[in-house]
């Protein structure tokens, strides 16, 4: 069934990151534990868009959603940077004004993605960090996390497998980017893109990926597409990805060409590893990722719903068991 009734037809994706486990580590239980995440999380948006509201509150809807979630590398389950700490960053922005705000090395936010899209609408500036976005949040009312909620057991032995690695001077096989992201597109025509992560496990200096950075990990506008991305973060600041690609859609390119360039053409060549989600005002969507896998989910305009981890995975277009939860 469209959902096309009382304005624009509406449509959200998701990304739990790419670079995931790879099938031959993944055992049922948490293949399915998993999938069933990226359900809740794409519902939980979409419910938000069929309600009549905004594509930036169905956004931050379904990335809190995958936040909340020990299986994925932001919020909850975000992994350890080299001293045994979080530093989390997430930005949203609105296609609509390019508003935008994000925020970076943050270690007490429950919900990163709740404070960047409060810096957007509550502050003068686009992006803050550490100490700073922290002041921010308590004056903002925001109730300050343990940063024992963040610790989980799979996070942590990964730091050690990676530290070990390190002293033996071995090969790192454990760099999952599993970053989470979401797109939607609102019955007023609206896009709007966020994303939030735990960034690298055993991370040093203060390092920052394209996460936080509008244009590199996210991007809106509705005059062209909204993208979230996940990745080796370095390299898709250096080549803008998510503008980039919302760029050659303004030229005159389609969605799925400008996407499926910058991935699997600019990106592959320079060694960059990852994937985006991305939508344009019609509400076309596009997945591409030339890692093994990527954790995506989305409902179309027309409803029809998708949940895929592994490249030879149908995406929009399967209809999963069971209707959307309205």
């Amino acid at each position: 069934m469209s959902d096309q009734v009382g304005g624009s037809p509406v449509a959200i994706v998701i990304h739990g990151g790419a670079g995931t486990i790879a099938r031959a580590r993944m055992t049922d239980e948490m293949e399915a534990n998993i999938r069933q995440v990226l359900k809740e999380s794409v519902h939980a948006g979409h419910r938000v868009l069929t309600k009549g509201g905004s594509s930036t509150d169905a956004v931050a809807k379904a990335i809190r959603v995958m936040e909340d979630s020990p299986l994925f590398n932001a919020g909850k389950g975000s992994v350890f940077n080299a001293d045994g700490k979080h530093e989390m960053d997430a930005s949203i922005m609105e296609g609509q004004d390019l508003n935008a705000g994000s925020v970076a090395a943050v270690s007490r936010i429950k919900n990163p993605i709740d404070l960047a899209l409060k810096v957007m609408t509550d502050s003068e500036h686009v992006m803050l960090m550490g100490a700073g976005a922290e002041e921010f949040a308590r004056r903002q009312k925001f109730t300050m996390t343990d940063p024992g909620y963040f610790h989980t057991d799979f996070r942590w032995q990964q730091l050690q497998r990676i530290k070990a690695r390190e002293t033996a001077k071995q090969d790192q096989d454990d760099q999952w980017f599993s970053t989470v992201g979401a797109v939607a597109l609102d019955r007023n025509g609206n896009l709007a893109a966020g994303t939030s992560t735990g960034g690298t496990s055993n991370k040093r200096w203060g390092r920052v990926g394209d996460s936080p950075i509008i244009g590199a990990g996210t991007y809106a506008d509705n005059n062209s597409c909204a993208v979230s991305a996940t990745g080796h973060g370095e390299f898709f600041i250096r080549y803008v990805v998510a503008y980039n690609i919302c760029q050659r859609v303004e030229l005159g390119m389609s969605l799925a060409k400008a996407a499926d360039l910058v991935v699997n053409q600019i990106l592959l060549d320079a060694n960059g590893e990852g994937g985006v989600i991305a939508m344009d005002p019609k509400g076309n969507i596009s997945m591409p990722f030339n890692s093994e896998g990527m954790y995506r989910a989305s409902v179309n305009t027309a409803g029809e719903q998708s949940v895929s981890i592994y490249r030879d995975e149908a995406d929009p277009g399967t209809t999963l068991t069971g209707n959307v939860d309205h």
